[in-house]
């Protein structure tokens, strides 16, 4: 299963700012030793349904440390049997796209 997710405080500190809210987040997913990739919206996890959730609910539990509530956003690409796709998805694409014409 790939995991996409966003966590953050439903509100920031006196600046807006929820970026130490969200590194707790991430140091949890870096702790969890499954791939994972951030991006500036996202962060993937690859893995089993209960230890990506349970990565994920830990997550959420670091950024309650900094606010009375918090907002999730999943999206799962749940694909029994697949492993490795974190990358390999990408790579299919990539590939496509340096045998285009176009590029």
């Amino acid at each position: 299963m790939l995991l996409a997710f966003s966590v953050s405080p439903a509100a920031g500190d006196d600046s807006g700012s929820v970026s130490a809210a969200v590194a707790a987040a991430i140091r949890v997913v870096r702790e969890s030793g499954l791939p994972h990739e951030t991006t500036a919206m996202f962060t993937t996890i690859e893995g089993e349904w209960d230890e990506v959730m349970a990565v994920v609910k830990r997550a959420c539990d670091a950024v309650g440390q900094y606010s009375s509530r918090t907002s999730l956003v999943l999206k799962a690409d749940i694909r029994p049997g697949f492993t490795g796709q974190l990358q390999a998805k990408v790579e299919r694409v990539e590939s496509l796209l340096s045998d285009s014409p176009d590029q």
